[in-house]
């Protein structure tokens, strides 16, 4: 039950003791008529507040020089001086850094100015509670920053909240057009063939039987082929690390009678799996098109991982006949480069002496202690 009570802090009880102080000092004073002026300001000071909290534009100014003039009164009257700590309070609040800043500076001025004229006019009230009004003096200077830089900090988090969705929403859609991409590429021509095959295979049933057997094996094995590379697709979405994209890419290359080649073992650290996987894809492209183009006997392959990003290099020894021209035409290199983009990547290409591929990521340390968290 007690923490029910205190689990929004101590600051409700505070601000409802400084709500009924006023009225202690109030009073304290034996003239009927400051008893009434005092109630009096009192009530539209807290009236005025009510309506600064849900003003905007010049109004602001309005409202705060009215409860400055209000806390400034109660002071010369009654010795009360925590109105001041409302005003600071709002001031923090105030969006606007040129009206926060002006208000705040009016307000410290008005404090300062009446608590130097309450001391000369040696007050004695005022002197009593001088321990007190000393922690008014530096919530006073203090208070107003605190709030305006915890709410600004607030507003950046909302931001940063939001620009974490998009991002989330980006990232989805660059997903959903790399599966359709993958999907085209890999299942549209095959998927033709079957319709062609199958239309020809129903016309050459009757006129010649053996014909159309050879048409529904093609069909057959053109399906199979299809299903395979689905399976495939399905299998690069769950992610692949460059370690065991490379098992598959020697295979691969010792079946196209390709000899592979690389400088040194792969031990990276720090390296997003999101990374990898879009690392592991670029070089299975990279080694389709040395398969299919390059007329290569040797694929050389390379990865340097430094403190800032990872290089990558796939290198051909073959005819060569790839350029910086070939980023906006096709052979895969769009589909590399749309990839790299998503994690702030670049491919570079030279067609001297072969083809190489240079691939550059920079490392985010902070994404990969995310996802390992997650």
């Amino acid at each position: 039950m007690f923490k029910k009570y205190i689990s929004n802090g101590i600051s409700p009880y505070i601000w409802a003791v400084l709500s009924i102080l006023p009225f202690y000092f109030i009073f304290q004073s034996s003239s009927t008529i400051e008893i009434v002026v005092g109630i009096v300001l009192t009530v539209l000071f807290f009236i005025t507040f009510r309506f600064a909290f849900t003003s905007k534009g010049w109004p602001v100014y309005l409202w705060t020089c009215i409860l400055i003039s209000i806390s400034f009164t109660s002071m010369y009257l009654f010795s009360y001086i925590y109105f001041a700590f409302y005003i600071a309070y709002y001031i923090g609040n105030i969006s606007d850094r040129f009206a926060f800043l002006t208000l705040y500076i009016i307000h410290l001025v008005s404090t300062m100015a009446s608590i130097n004229f309450s001391i000369i006019l040696h007050d004695e009230m005022f002197l009593e509670q001088l321990p007190f009004i000393i922690i008014t003096c530096i919530s006073v200077i203090l208070l107003p920053f605190n709030i305006h830089n915890k709410k600004e900090r607030g507003q950046l988090e909302e931001k940063l909240e939001d620009a974490n969705k998009k991002i989330s929403e980006l990232v989805k859609l660059e997903e959903r057009q790399r599966i359709a991409r993958d999907l085209h590429d890999t299942l549209g021509q095959k998927l033709s063939l079957i319709g062609l095959k199958s239309d020809l295979a129903r016309k050459l049933i009757y006129k010649d039987p053996e014909q159309a057997k050879d048409e529904l094996k093609d069909v057959q094995a053109t399906a199979r082929t299809a299903l395979n590379e689905v399976r495939k697709m399905v299998s690069e979405m769950r992610g692949i690390r460059l370690k065991d994209e490379l098992i598959a890419v020697k295979q691969i290359l010792k079946a196209a009678e390709i000899n592979f080649v690389s400088e040194q073992e792969i031990n990276l650290t720090n390296v997003p799996l999101l990374t990898e996987n879009i690392l592991s894809m670029c070089l299975k492209e990279a080694v389709n098109n040395i398969i299919k183009h390059s007329q290569a006997s040797t694929c050389y392959f390379s990865v340097e991982q430094a403190r800032t990003g990872l290089v990558m290099v796939v290198r051909d020894d073959g005819i060569g006949n790839v350029s910086e021209d070939d980023l906006t035409k096709g052979n895969g290199l769009i589909g590399m480069k749309e990839r790299l983009e998503f994690v702030n990547g670049n491919l570079e290409i030279s067609g001297d002496n072969g083809t190489s591929l240079i691939i550059k990521v920079p490392l985010d340390l902070k994404l990969k202690a995310k996802e390992e968290q997650i």
